[in-house]
């Protein structure tokens, strides 16, 4: 329960440079394939290759990949690091003196990031335009900033896939003072990925990352369909028998 806690609170600092949006920046809305095997399993390979680095998933097992269509061969021959196990829980590969000294802090634990609440949206929605909006600033240490959380402290890792690019605005008056406008982006180099296919990398992952903040989401929503609809019919039941048992009863 206490690692939980901390899981919880560390989820919503990471969440919390966003409020910096509010009034500014609107979320995307980010695309809900957490039903969708093959997005989950492209999410589950970025997220080992790229986020894993840093990041724990301290209550996510590997093994528990093989709910979203994984066989226990595939984990091991995709997903693992040569010392880990198949039934090992996610666990950042970096040293946390070393994050501590380059970051100011331990990155935090992502099991249930997505869960998280602030702003304009839902979590998957910050997370979903949080990855999107990265851009070159040399005024920061990492050479990153972003505008969903200003000044963060993370890298943006996955530049090689998006490309570097820049954000355009535009003056305009407000209350009689000129203020910058978010207009777009204006791409400056391009990455492996077009930036279609960024978006839907990203969406794939965020659909990872809901799904791995509570595995049995799916499962349950199914469950309970299924219990109202036997509930459903129990009371027709009940109710055409109760007719028929008190019909004759003067």
């Amino acid at each position: 329960m206490k690692k939980l806690i901390l899981a919880l609170i560390t989820a919503v600092g990471l969440v919390a440079g966003a409020q910096a949006s509010e009034g500014g920046l609107v979320w995307d809305k980010a695309p809900n394939k957490t039903n969708d095997l093959a997005s989950l399993q492209n999410g589950a390979k970025l997220f080992v290759n790229y986020c894993l680095n840093c990041h724990s998933a301290a209550f996510m097992r590997f093994n528990r990949l093989k709910d979203i269509g994984l066989t226990d061969q595939q984990i091991k021959d995709n997903l693992l690091f040569t010392t880990e196990k198949v039934g090992d829980t996610m666990k950042a590969a970096i040293d946390p003196k070393q994050a501590k000294d380059w970051f100011g802090g331990n990155p935090p634990d992502l099991s249930v990031i997505a869960r998280s609440r602030s702003g304009h949206g839902t979590g998957a929605d910050y997370l979903y335009t949080y990855l999107r909006t990265y851009y070159r600033d040399d005024t920061k240490a990492t050479g990153w900033n972003n505008l969903a959380f200003p000044s963060v402290a993370m890298p943006h890792v996955l530049w090689e896939l998006q490309g570097e690019r820049k954000p355009v605005y535009a003056e305009q008056e407000e209350h009689g003072h000129k203020v910058e406008i978010f207009k777009g982006w204006q791409q400056v180099s391009p990455g492996t990925m077009t930036p279609l296919q960024y978006d839907q990398a990203m969406g794939d992952l965020v659909s990872y990352l809901q799904w791995m903040g509570e595995p049995s989401q799916n499962s349950r929503v199914r469950v309970g369909v299924w219990v109202l609809l036997f509930l459903l019919g129990l009371t027709f039941a009940t109710w055409r028998l109760n007719a028929a048992f008190w019909k004759d009863v003067k």
